[in-house]
């Protein structure tokens, strides 16, 4: 093959050559090739045929204003016609002043006083474990002359995921999760059982933990769980006290408090953080998924004055982090338009209508025998079975009503574009209740 394949070819030449996520090389799920992209809908092909649907997903939850928004565009073709990279270290630009500036004033506290810019979600977890190992890098006389080793574990909840490099992966569920093909080769972390579901007692959770907490504290950095809403691990959502409470342990025992809203904020959950209902303010807090609107691959770790200069009080008298694309300028013009416009919508409104009509939409399938739960919360709607999903079957029954999904595991689920319609969420609901009936039966 000496040329760019065309159209016809696209697919073969996929499947042939292309790794997808969570997917095998060698027995290949279907890729849908997508010709382009505007408001919520994609236009693909499908054997053969252009057909446009909704897409349920924002992309993986990042395209929160949609496709092709103007505004965003513009920001594009503005900082192209400056530079489109630049080194980070020792250079500074207005692109990355002007995001930290944003990112500091929505921050969930006052406190969250300093940002640093990392390539991806997954790598901006990296970067807050290295902080908060770095934070506690000191022997027990309190100098830098060599490093601690005694508090090298992070204390999480099973059913969280983190992300797909080796330290997120090490605080993800270790026998549920994805990546439960690397137990013993990964560090071993402390992990509670999975909070109950909201709205079900957690006392005897609270108690458990407190006591798991209590056994290994002096070995532990810091707490790191996604506040109120474990989103690729199940779309587990649970009561913010408990949140509160691994992170009041955190806090009686010396340890750091990491909150991962990569997936969570932006007001996926109903308020621009998860961590406002929770009613804490974490050390360490990681953005991205929505940050740049789906545009550019671009995640932010906010953290304290107090955090900053304990890394800076370790053996390295920095922190040891610099990826070569760190503050990408166009990235960070993107990110910058998009809190603008974010700015610009009634937030909460916005995302009640979006709740409402998930739950009034998905509510049928609770009548479906091979339904065991279904839940919104905010912008986020779950349909859970009993059984694994038929992701193939599925994903096809939903195309054939003009919605594109990507189910996984046990879950069919949606988390829409901020500017879906009433109709277009309509269709989402409709699609997904009929699909799972169609496949999985009623």
């Amino acid at each position: 093959m000496t040329g760019v394949p065309g159209i016809e070819d696209l697919q073969a030449y996929d499947a042939e050559h292309l790794w997808h996520p969570y997917s095998s090389m060698t027995r290949p799920s279907p890729a849908y090739p997508v010709e382009s992209a505007s408001g919520v809908r994609l236009r693909l092909r499908r054997d053969g045929t252009p057909v446009e649907v909704v897409d349920a997903m924002s992309s993986w939850w990042c395209a929160i204003h949609g496709y092709a928004v103007p505004e965003l565009d513009a920001a594009a073709v503005d900082q192209l016609g400056r530079m489109s990279h630049v080194m980070f270290g020792g250079l500074t630009h207005e692109p990355a002043v002007r995001l930290a500036a944003q990112l500091i004033a929505l921050a969930p506290g006052p406190e969250l006083q300093k940002v640093f810019f990392a390539d991806s979600g997954s790598v901006s977890v990296e970067v807050a474990m290295k902080m908060a190992w770095q934070a506690h890098a000191r022997d027990a006389s309190g100098t830098t002359s060599r490093p601690s080793l005694r508090r090298t574990k992070f204390f999480t909840i099973r059913g969280g995921y983190h992300g797909d490099t080796f330290s997120p992966m090490s605080v993800t569920d270790p026998e549920g999760g994805m990546h439960s093909l690397y137990a013993g080769f990964l560090p071993a972390h402390v992990f509670a059982d999975q909070p109950p579901a909201a709205g079900l007692p957690w006392d005897e959770w609270r108690d458990a933990t407190t006591r798991l907490f209590e056994q290994h504290a002096a070995e532990i950095a810091a707490v790191i769980i996604e506040p109120v809403l474990q989103g690729a691990g199940g779309m587990h959502v649970y009561e913010p006290a408990a949140a509160a409470h691994l992170a009041a342990l955190a806090r009686e025992h010396g340890a750091l408090v990491i909150f991962d809203e990569i997936a969570t904020g932006f007001g996926r959950t109903g308020s621009l953080w998860a961590t406002d209902q929770v009613g804490v303010v974490p050390d360490i807090l990681c953005v991205g998924k929505a940050l740049t609107g789906g545009y550019l691959s671009l995640a932010a770790v906010l953290t304290t004055t107090a955090v900053a200069e304990a890394v800076d009080a370790s053996p390295a008298g920095a922190m040891m982090h610099g990826p070569t694309f760190m503050a990408n300028p166009l990235a960070c013009a993107i990110a910058s338009a998009s809190l603008d416009l974010l700015a610009g919508y009634d937030l909460a409104s916005r995302i009640d209508g979006i709740h409402r009509a998930l739950d009034r939409g998905l509510a049928a399938a609770r009548d479906l025998a091979p339904v065991r739960d279904v839940r919104t919360l905010g912008a986020v709607g779950v349909v859970e079975l009993a059984g694994p999903v038929d992701v193939a079957r599925v994903t096809s029954a939903a195309l054939d009503r003009g919605v594109w999904v990507r189910p996984f595991r046990n879950l069919v689920y949606t988390m829409p574009p901020f500017v879906s319609t009433e109709e277009d969420l309509a269709t989402i609901t409709t699609a997904i209740v009929e699909s799972v009936e169609e496949v999985h039966g009623r």
